[in-house]
């Protein structure tokens, strides 16, 4: 791809990004499979030291990362979240899209200022415990309260779009074991696909 047209599917991505899903598709899985490849490019797929947040602070960066790792972890046969370049790829649309921007910067904000007020350290310094409660309040209706309303939104739009960049990551694909790993005019991920990624998730959906 030459410098122009990489110039131009930037902004195509970058204007594609949908904002009324809650962070679920917020783009097609062919557009995705393009911002895989260009955090490919930059070395950063396996969150390498040679990634340099495009928007994140390196602080808010590990934060995502944890987060993700969180939402879908590693198992004896599949890669976790983190490992497949969930972070990177949500860094990479911050980056082209100021309004998603500002959900990320403003949630994980949220979530450093919570575990800070009740357990005294930030998201990524908390115990591993202390993570995983404050995601369980999230994530479940039943658990909800006034005072995490602001991030119960917030973790909605992560655990989407770590899941979509889950399954649309070459690592994801493996995984999944369906045919997609090649950028087409036309691709679709499978409801199943979608499904599979979400199961692996202790987080996967909201309950009443």
């Amino acid at each position: 791809m030459d410098d122009v047209s990489r110039r131009d599917l930037l902004r195509v991505i970058g204007a594609s990004v949908t904002l009324t899903t809650c962070g679920a598709g917020v783009l097609t899985p062919a557009l995705a499979q393009h911002v895989h490849q260009e955090v490919s490019m930059a070395k950063s797929l396996a969150g390498g030291p040679n990634y340099k947040p495009l928007y994140f602070t390196p602080h808010r960066f590990q934060t995502m990362r944890k987060l993700a790792e969180l939402i879908i972890p590693a198992d004896e046969n599949s890669p976790s979240a983190t490992e497949a370049g969930a972070a990177e790829y949500i860094d990479f649309l911050c980056s082209r899209n100021e309004d998603l921007a500002l959900i990320y910067s403003g949630g994980l904000a949220w979530m450093d200022d919570y575990m800070r007020r009740t357990h005294n350290a930030d998201f990524v310094e908390s115990k591993p415990e202390e993570q995983t409660a404050l995601l369980d309040r999230l994530a479940f209706r039943k658990n909800a309260t006034p005072e995490t309303a602001t991030g119960e939104q917030f973790f909605v739009w992560a655990r989407n779009m770590v899941v979509d960049a889950y399954y649309t990551s070459p690592a994801g694909v493996k995984d999944i074991g369906f045919m997609g790993n090649k950028v087409r005019s036309e691709f679709s991920v499978p409801k199943e696909a979608v499904e599979y990624a979400l199961k692996r998730s202790p987080f996967a959906s909201e309950q009443g």
